[in-house]
Parts: structure tokens; C-alpha cells; sequence
């Protein structure tokens, strides 16, 4: 186990600082009853106890919270503390006024600088190699500041050791890696200033979040035009260790929405709420609040299967070739995906064109040949070990785990710049299949190596509980990689090479 610390987003002027630095978990804590489920689209009551609670009752970590906790660590010898502890850091008490003392103006390379110290202390103490740092939206930002900054500049001239030594993995939850653009004007604006301040709006902007993500770079500077705020330098950190949580609801939201604008979770652009080339999952949920991304069933189990996962499966579709536009008009394709993990009460990723953010296969295909694999990448699927799952002791976990992919495929024609709807019939894909995939071994194999079957829905007779594994035979694995081919109605207007590859391997 490695131990956890927990970083959360912005907290508002004084009075918003001074409520969460009076809650011991910083807001981690908070749980929901509302999950929006319901047949007629209302909220129905739905218990979730929050992430941290989660992590304590499901997977053995515990909170070492008795007094103060820096002073707890910093009491104890080294590799005395429990590694499978939560730590949260408080870098808001500081601006606070209601330790009685004066309160010290908030400032992100502060927080980051005080985080290194954290996780430094953290690592001594438990004897771990590295730490799990999860974050709420500005959160992430003052993660990537210590992993991409701080940690390379030294301090009382000693050099400090590089954050990709330290952390193991990052997990965000809304956080603005590109940063938060306001698309109104006027009063909208004008509120945005004053809700976030010069010390707050300053620091989502994109070209001065270079001051303190660059290691070159000092607060006020301005970025130079190839520079991209959510690009992460492999040097600095692997993307593939960094998961993203991206919200598509801005509708429950506060006033902000009406000024960041519908494609996002509220505050955050979708765009703009993932780093590019790390792991990502779009859920629709907004920022935060009671159907926000921190306190819910769909951000826990996306955070628990990558941290804590046994196995990883990159989706992606091989061989696309689009049918050539018509001379009169522009034909756009889009993609809709849908993850669903069996045992779960929520989709656990979902790019709708309802919720803004369908996958644009037109401009996939053009960026297709640019990628080594050649591929359109889809999604990654993280999957836990079955005897993780809770199942009752009486009887034994599946020997497999069970994902649905669900895709459709929609053609949508321009004219001059508009919509053409002549041919258009709402609400219907030109084609729609979900993809069941087994993973694991056949059933009365404890050990061996992984193997998958598939098979999509529409060939499978009856319902699809009733097939388990979903196909007779596994399908044939290359070096962990195998091709489902699509069904004809889908090479059609796919292309005849078309094909879902999916690259299977384990996962800590």
C-alpha cells in the first residue's frame, strides 16, 4: 500500500476558507444522498459515503487524524506510521483567521512548496517509495506545480529530489489543466473577478499558469505561443500515471456556468479539465456540490480501479476510413462511447453528443496517421481483481471480469455552415452495438496468463447475463493485443479494415 494525500480545489475569499479549514478532511469527507437516476429524470436517493470513507471501509487505508497531523508525523521515528494512511493537505490554514492568528495571503508555489515537504515527511515516516496524491481542481494545479517545479528548484541551496520520484500516481477531479476561460462578458465577468479575485482568476489563466508550472518561469511571466498548460513533459512526470475525471454537467452548477458556457462541468471547460495524453473518463456531473465529481458513485469507482486496478485494457479502433463527403456538402461523423463495468450502478464513462463532448471521428481520422498505432484511441478500461469485489464469502469471485463498450455512430450533414437535416432522423445512429468483453481465466484456473472473449450484443441470443464467458472459445491474444472485428453494418461506413483492437495487460 501506499499512502494517500488528498488536496483539495479552491476555496473563495476568507469566509469560504475559514468553513473548510474547520473540517478535519478539508471537504473530502462529504457525501451525497441524490444520484440522478431516476425514470423520470429525478433525483433519486441514492447513499454515497464519500471517497475517503470508501477508501477506509473497502481497502484497508486508515486516517491518523489526533491532533495536529504534521505534528503527529513529525513526533514519530522513521518507518514507524502505517503506510495505508490518508493525509490531507492543508495548505489553506495558513489563510485562515480562525487559529488566531494573522492571515497569510493564499499563493499556489506556496502550497506546492509545502506539499513537497508533505509528501517528503510522509515517505520518512511510513518507510513508502512514493505517495498517491488525489485532487479536486485547483488541487491538481498545485500537484502539477510541485511535481513539474518545485521539486526541481532547491531549497536553502540543496537540491530537492523530482517529483516523478516521489508520486506515484495523480488522480484529478475537475481540475482546469488548461485553464478556465469565461466565454460571457460584462456582469458575468465582472462576478467571475470578484468571486475569485486578482489571487484566483490570475490563476486559471492560461498563459500565467506558466509562472508557476515551468521550472524557468517565475509568477507574471508570460507563456510563449508553444507552450500548452495541460501538456505535461514525459522528463517531468509519465502521463500514463495521471488520471483525469472530466464533468459534463454545468446545469448544477452555481452562476458560473452561464459564464464559462455549456461545455463544461460548470466552471471547468471540458476541454481544458484533462491533461493531454493521460488517462481520462467523462461522467456527467458537475464541479462539485451535490451531484458534483468528488462526492459520487462514478468519480469513486473510476478513482478506485485506477489506483488499486489488477488489469488495463486500451481501447481503440484500428483501420478507419470514413465515406468521402458529398460535392454539395460536408458529412461529419461522431462516435458516442459508453463504459460500463459489470456490478456497478453507473456508467463509469460516457462521451455524448447530449453532453457535448462525442468523440469527432472526422478529425480522428485525420490525426490517425499521426499516432504510432495508427489508432482512433477510444478509452482505457481499468479493471479491479474479482477478489476485490465484495462478493459473499460463501461463494467464490468470478473467475473473469465484465466490461460493455457501448458505441454509436452518427452522420450529420452541413451545408454553407449549417446543419442540413432533410435526412436526418433524430435520436437514430446509423450504428449503435455494445461490445461485451470477458477478462481473466477460465473458470477452475487459479493462475496462468490473461485471456479475453468477446462478442457484440446483437450476435448473442437471449439476454446477456445468460452468457458468462460471453463467447465459447477465448479469442486469440498477440502479445497481449487482439482485433474484434466490427460487424459489416458498421465496416460500411467505417471501412472494410475497420476493427476495435484491445491491449491487455496487468496494472498496480
Amino acid at each position: 500500500m501506499l499512502p494517500v494525500i488528498y488536496v483539495r480545489g479552491f476555496g473563495g475569499g476568507t469566509r469560504g476558507i475559514d468553513k473548510q479549514v474547520d473540517d478535519p478532511f478539508y471537504g473530502f469527507n462529504d457525501g451525497s444522498t441524490h444520484i440522478r437516476i431516476g425514470g423520470d429524470g429525478s433525483p433519486q436517493y441514492y447513499q454515497f459515503e464519500s471517497p475517503l470513507l470508501r477508501l477506509f471501509a473497502e481497502d484497508g487505508y486508515q486516517p491518523l487524524v489526533s491532533g495536529d497531523p504534521k505534528a503527529y508525523l513529525e513526533s514519530r521515528e522513521a518507518d514507524t506510521v502505517p503506510a495505508g494512511t490518508v493525509w490531507i493537505h492543508r495548505f489553506y490554514d495558513e489563510a485562515a483567521d480562525t487559529f488566531g492568528k494573522e492571515a497569510v495571503d493564499f499563493n499556489i508555489e506556496k502550497a506546492a512548496a509545502d506539499l513537497y515537504d508533505l509528501v517528503q515527511l510522509v515517505r520518512s515516516r511510513t518507510g513508502a517509495p512514493k505517495v498517491i496524491l488525489i485532487a479536486h481542481s485547483m488541487g491538481g494545479l498545485v500537484c502539477r506545480s510541485m511535481i513539474q517545479k518545485i521539486s526541481y528548484l532547491p531549497k536553502d541551496g540543496a537540491p530537492r529530489t523530482p517529483g516523478k520520484e516521489l508520486v506515484d500516481k495523480l488522480f484529478t477531479y475537475g481540475t482546469p489543466h488548461g485553464g478556465i476561460t469565461f466565454e460571457a462578458g460584462g456582469g458575468l465577468f465582472d462576478w467571475a473577478m470578484e468571486t475569485f479575485g486578482p489571487s484566483g482568476a490570475d490563476i486559471f489563466a492560461p498563459e500565467l499558469m506558466y509562472g508557476y508550472l515551468y521550472r524557468g518561469a517565475k509568477w507574471g511571466d508570460r507563456a510563449p505561443d508553444t507552450w500548452r498548460p495541460n501538456e505535461v513533459p514525459e522528463e517531468d512526470f509519465p502521463t500514463d500515471r495521471i488520471f483525469c475525471l472530466v464533468g459534463t454537467d454545468p446545469a448544477d452548477y452555481g452562476v458560473a456556468k452561464k459564464a464559462v458556457g455549456p461545455k463544461s462541468d460548470g466552471l471547468v471547460a471540458i476541454e481544458n479539465a484533462y491533461v493531454h495524453k493521460a488517462h481520462r473518463a467523462y461522467v456527467h456531473r458537475s464541479h462539485s456540490g451535490r451531484y458534483g465529481l468528488v462526492n459520487s458513485e462514478e468519480g469513486y469507482q473510476n478513482l478506485r480501479r485506477f489506483l488499486f486496478g489488477a488489469r488495463r485494457v486500451d481501447v481503440g479502433l484500428s483501420g478507419l476510413q470514413l465515406p468521402p463527403s458529398g460535392a454539395d456538402g460536408e458529412v461529419v461523423w461522431q462516435a458516442e462511447v459508453q463504459l460500463s463495468v459489470r456490478g456497478l450502478p453507473i456508467v463509469m464513462h460516457e462521451q455524448l453528443a447530449a453532453h457535448y463532448c462525442p468523440i469527432q471521428l472526422n478529425a480522428e481520422q485525420d490525426r490517425q496517421s499521426l499516432r504510432p498505432d495508427g489508432q482512433v484511441p477510444l478509452t482505457t478500461v481499468f479493471l479491479l481483481d474479482p477478489a476485490k469485489l465484495g462478493h459473499d464469502p460463501l461463494t467464490p469471485p468470478p473467475a473473469r471480469c465484465r466490461y460493455a463498450l457501448h458505441l454509436r455512430v452518427i452522420r450529420l450533414e452541413e451545408k454553407h455552415g449549417l446543419l442540413f437535416w432533410r435526412d436526418h432522423l433524430a435520436q437514430a445512429a446509423d450504428w449503435d452495438d455494445i461490445l461485451v468483453v470477458d477478462i481473466g481465466r477460465q473458470d477452475g484456473e487459479a493462475t496462468g496468463s490473461l485471456q479475453a472473449w468477446a462478442a457484440w450484443n446483437s450476435t448473442l441470443p437471449g439476454a446477456i447475463a445468460d452468457h458468462d464467458p460471453v463467447s465459447e472459445k477465448p479469442i486469440g491474444l498477440t502479445n497481449g493485443t487482439v482485433s474484434v472485428p466490427l460487424p459489416p453494418s458498421a465496416t460500411r461506413i467505417l471501412g472494410d479494415q475497420a476493427a476495435l483492437t484491445l491491449a491487455i495487460d496487468t496494472w498496480s
